[in-house]
This record gives C-alpha cells, sequence and structure tokens, in this order.
C-alpha cells in the first residue's frame, strides 16, 4: 500500500499530492468524498455519488446501501488502479 502525506492549513485546506491526483484522475473543481470508517479515512473521487441519485432508482431485492455503497468503492478502486497501469504504461512507451 502506497501512503502519501499533506500538511493542513490554518483554513482546513490540504494540497492533494500529485500521486493521488494522477491515480484518481482528480483535475481542478473536482470533487472528493470522505468516509470515515472506525479509526480510518476513506478518500475517493466521487464520479457518481450516490447521495445524488439515492430515491431515483427502486432498492433492489436483498440489497442495502452498504452493499451497494462497497460495489462502487470496489468498482471506482479498480478503475482508478487501470488508469494508473495505462498511465504507466503510455510512460514507458
Amino acid at each position: 500500500m502506497d501512503e502519501f502525506t499533506a500538511t493542513m492549513t490554518s483554513k482546513g485546506q490540504v494540497t492533494v499530492p500529485i500521486e493521488v491526483r494522477r491515480r484518481l484522475g482528480l483535475k481542478a473543481s473536482d470533487k472528493l468524498t470522505f468516509r470515515i470508517v472506525g479509526d480510518e479515512i476513506h478518500v475517493r473521487s466521487p464520479r457518481a455519488a450516490l447521495e445524488a441519485v439515492l430515491g431515483s432508482i427502486r432498492q433492489l431485492p436483498g440489497t442495502t446501501t452498504e452493499d451497494i455503497e462497497r460495489q462502487i468503492d470496489e468498482a471506482s478502486a479498480a478503475a482508478a488502479k487501470r488508469r494508473f497501469e495505462r498511465m504507466n504504461r503510455d510512460r514507458l512507451s
């Protein structure tokens, strides 16, 4: 697992390290979602935040919001990994 450190300003602002921006495909004005899980904070790029569409579709039988959020997180992580691998492959070409 990679780890990156950033410093918070007195206004609570943090510059997202370049490698994190690259891996998540972030650009200026993009939003980030922070999720607190126990004593950890998970950060992700909400391409289509669940809250934005909540209530617009029926819940599938046998699924919970947590199931759907986990699937979104997994799909987002897989997509970010593919983008990062493609970026590295292109850079080495």
